[in-house]
């Protein structure tokens, strides 16, 4: 597969999703629970949140803690949506949304409380650099946690890896992503590595995502497909992997404090 057809269905699956309102986010809301317990978030005062999708996560944070949340993501199109989520949530006045690459922060180094990222690294092949940025806007003392798509076991079909390769995503194995984590000179470091139950996953998603929002996107899904061949045939290609493959995929929580 060549690096122009990647570039295209990647477009493609990330044009679809900022169309659609929606985003992929393994572990559900008990995940994005799980960083904002380890992180402290509850006693920061400014948190970064890269990777907003269509807000969740952010106003997930406004609406426990006391803190401002500065709410980044590449897309102007996810912005959009987490401005519009925000707004209807009544947590405009605590979230910022700004546009930004992971691998190029656009904030002055030892800014945020907390930083946190989910289903983001993914997508960026220079995992240890984005760490470092993220580690490089934390205050001393700060916390970085992470919710990352993993491979459990590396599938050994070259099918697969080329689908994921076509749509943007270098996905680790655990191991490799342990080792990235370890590397990071991160501090009193958390790590652990989850399977992606698919009932468990489909529940609580929505629980994330909220039922409304959902049936939203779905009500635009269907009107994509109506109206758009070419979105089916990128949507098909997404979905076309082969069975089994999702029991080989998992996601690594990893959390710490950047040295005082």
């Amino acid at each position: 597969m060549t690096s122009e057809t990647c570039a295209t269905t990647e477009s493609k699956y990330l044009d679809i999703q900022g169309k659609l309102g929606i985003t992929k986010h393994n572990g559900g809301l008990q995940a994005t629970l799980h960083l904002l317990r380890e992180c402290h978030v509850a006693e920061a005062r400014l948190v970064l949140y890269v990777g907003s999708g269509i807000g969740v996560g952010p106003c997930v944070i406004a609406r426990r803690s006391a803190c401002q949340v500065v709410a980044l993501d590449i897309s102007e199109q996810m912005l959009a949506w987490t401005r519009m989520r925000a707004r209807e949530e009544g947590l405009a006045d605590r979230i910022e949304a700004r546009q930004g690459d992971v691998l190029n922060l656009p904030f002055e180094a030892d800014r945020f409380d907390a930083v946190l990222v989910e289903s983001v690294l993914a997508f960026v092949e220079d995992k240890a650099r984005a760490i470092r940025e993220c580690v490089r806007v934390t205050k001393p003392g700060g916390y970085v946690g992470m919710n990352e798509t993993i491979w459990l076991e590396r599938p050994a079909e070259a099918k697969v890896v080329e689908q994921a390769t076509a749509l943007g995503a270098w996905i680790p194995t655990a191991e490799e992503w342990q080792h990235l984590w370890d590397a990071s000179g991160i501090e009193d470091q958390s790590y652990t590595a989850r399977p992606i139950g698919m009932g468990s996953e489909v529940m609580s998603r929505i629980q994330w995502v909220g039922l409304r929002w959902m049936l939203r996107a779905w009500g635009r899904l269907i009107r994509l497909l109506r109206e758009n061949p070419g979105a089916r045939q990128a949507i098909r290609a997404q979905f076309d992997a082969p069975s089994g493959v999702v029991n080989l995929m998992g996601f690594a929580l990893a959390t710490g404090r950047k040295p005082a």
